[in-house]
C-alpha cells in the first residue's frame, strides 16, 4: 500500500519510537497518546481492519494478540490496560492499516463512548 501511513513506517520511511519488534509485527508509540503508555501494535502485512481479518490471515492477529501482553509486562503495565480497535470511519479508524491500542499506565474510564 503506497500511500498507507503504517506501510510506510513498517519500510522506515517515516520515523517512529519502536518498543516491539519480530517479523511479523511492529510495536511503537503512539504521537498523540491518549493515557500515559499508549502504544500501536500492527502486522508488518497489510490489512486494512478488523473487518478485513479471514482464515488466510487471521494466524497474525493471534501473533499479535500473543505478543501485547509481553509488550504490555514490559512497559511496566502490571494494574491493567486496554486493548482497543477501532473498525471503520464510524468506528474512529483515522488509518486504514490493522492496528490495536494498547493504553495504560493509569487507572482508565469505565466509560467506552
Amino acid at each position: 500500500m503506497n500511500d498507507c501511513l503504517f506501510c510506510k513506517i513498517i519500510s522506515g520511511e517515516i520515523p517512529s519510537t519502536k518498543v516491539f519488534e519480530d517479523d511479523q509485527v511492529l510495536a511503537f508509540r503512539d504521537i498523540a497518546p491518549m493515557a500515559p503508555t499508549h502504544i500501536l501494535v500492527i502486522p508488518k502485512t497489510h490489512i486494512a481492519g478488523v473487518d478485513e481479518i479471514t482464515p488466510e490471515n487471521s494466524a497474525i492477529v493471534a501473533h499479535i494478540f500473543e505478543m501485547i501482553p509481553i509488550i504490555a509486562r514490559e512497559e511496566g503495565l502490571t494494574g491493567g490496560y486496554r486493548v482497543v480497535s477501532n473498525i471503520g470511519e464510524d468506528g474512529g479508524q483515522t488509518v486504514r492499516h490493522l492496528h490495536f491500542h494498547i493504553l495504560g499506565g493509569k487507572k482508565l474510564s469505565t466509560e467506552m463512548a
